[in-house]
């Protein structure tokens, strides 16, 4: 595994990089208690990249490794893809306060992605109204117990997109991965599978 960083203008953005897929590279973000660190420590990063695909797991600004500085949050993370030589066909795994980051990705630039991995985002009123004709796959991923993001935004994703879906994972909180991981990652796992063969 990987640990390089990204020189951008607002200053050095660490990752974590493994798996010798070419395409569809899995970006893993995080929440506001996470980094890109969390996802090496339960094994999503080892359980995606076994399973073939290049997982890049970023620090967003601010956290874990990468540098504290303002930035934009709409065009951030497409040039950081960019960066990476990651043009198309990308899938986002989006949790939590990374939202901000990665919705707007999805509602602009959608010919970027080939699918997305909602897992309880911040911000999902504020992008709906441009994310209704998306026809991007997306798996809305909840815990059952969560406390911050209603479970009512799911439904809304799942209504109002052509090509999403729900799962529920049971007992867990607004971080589903901490407290069921192997749920998460067949979930995951299995979304990937059917969006990206």
């Amino acid at each position: 595994m990987h640990a390089p960083f990204l020189e951008r203008p607002e200053g050095r953005v660490h990752y974590l990089e493994a798996g010798a897929g070419a395409e569809p590279a899995v970006v893993l973000l995080h929440g506001a208690s996470f980094s890109a660190k969390t996802w090496r420590d339960i094994g999503t990063i080892e359980r995606l990249a076994t399973a073939g695909f290049r997982v890049v797991a970023l620090d967003i600004p601010g956290y874990g490794e990468s540098s504290a500085a303002s930035f934009d949050q709409k065009t951030w993370l497409s040039e950081v893809l960019d960066q990476l030589a990651i043009h198309r066909g990308a899938v986002v795994v989006a949790p939590s306060m990374s939202g901000k980051v990665s919705l707007p990705l999805l509602a602009e630039s959608p010919e970027r992605l080939s699918g997305f991995v909602a897992v309880a985002p911040v911000g999902i009123p504020q992008w709906l109204e441009r994310l209704t004709d998306c026809r991007v796959p997306v798996l809305a991923i909840w815990g059952a117990k969560d406390d911050l993001v209603p479970q009512e935004y799911a439904d809304t994703l799942v209504e109002r997109l052509p090509h999403a879906r729900k799962v529920v994972i049971a007992g867990a909180g607004h971080a589903p991965y901490m407290n069921d991981a192997g749920a998460f990652h067949d979930a995951v796992l299995s979304f990937l599978r059917e969006n990206t063969a």
